[in-house]
């Protein structure tokens, strides 16, 4: 059997060349929603999978299978070379500051080093020290007055004599006044109590003591409103 082979001119050559051929193409999701029935071999092209499918005149698109798949993704290629750094963004605002945490209380110090001693402070006013004045008495008889706390009363008289001490109504000795009496003449001294007053001793007579000898000294002490002790040479 012979083959004619058919010759174009130029002209139906340029027309030939300048022919383009265009098949239905949609997305995938339009394809699927509007669901066509494609004509005996026609394509229906999916532009956003790069699938298609060849129609039979008879089966609707969501029943006809793909006539091409994409493969298999390919190896993934090497990782470019990293792009310059940006310019750093502006800083943001500083964020609440958090509640302060309560720590345990840590151990106690080293103790430090003693300070220097301060300076001595002025020497207080001297205390009533002892004998102040000395009240001399010649007589036989003799009551205590005021004046003669923390005095030396000298009673000198060769006969015997009497010392008295006076309620506190009548003088009003401060508690702890003490009254110095010195036997210097021949005669003994009794020390004795006006009604009202207490007096004790070690003296033979407890309420009523006496100079031991010449020169024997007693000392009084108001130990309260109207109590009174003897201490000292006593018989």
């Amino acid at each position: 059997m012979r083959v004619a082979h058919q010759f174009l001119s130029n002209n139906q050559e340029k027309a030939k060349m300048t022919s383009r051929l265009q098949n239905r193409r949609d997305t995938a999701a339009n394809w699927t929603s509007n669901n066509p029935t494609l004509a005996a071999g026609e394509i229906g092209l999916e532009t956003d999978t790069a699938k298609y499918k060849m129609g039979d005149g008879a089966t609707a698109w969501n029943s006809l299978a793909y006539s091409y798949t994409a493969g298999a993704a390919g190896a993934t290629g090497p990782t470019g070379p990293s792009g310059a750094t940006g310019p750093t963004g502006v800083v943001g605002a500083t964020g609440v500051t958090g509640a302060t945490g309560v720590g345990a209380t840590g151990p106690t110090g080293v103790t430090g080093a003693t300070g220097p001693t301060g300076v001595t402070g002025a020497t207080g006013a001297t205390g009533a020290g002892g004998v102040e004045a000395v009240n001399a008495q010649t007589g036989t008889t003799y009551t205590f007055v005021l004046s003669d706390k923390d005095d030396l009363v000298t009673a000198s008289n060769a006969s015997a004599q009497t010392y008295t001490i006076p309620l506190n109504s009548s003088v009003a000795y401060a508690t702890g006044s003490l009254i110095n009496l010195i036997q210097i003449g021949a005669g003994q001294v009794t020390i004795a109590a006006t009604g009202g007053v207490t007096l004790a001793s070690t003296g033979a007579t407890s309420a009523s003591p006496k100079t031991r000898a010449q020169y024997s000294v007693i000392t009084l002490m108001k130990a309260g409103t109207d109590t009174w002790y003897a201490t000292g040479d006593i018989a």
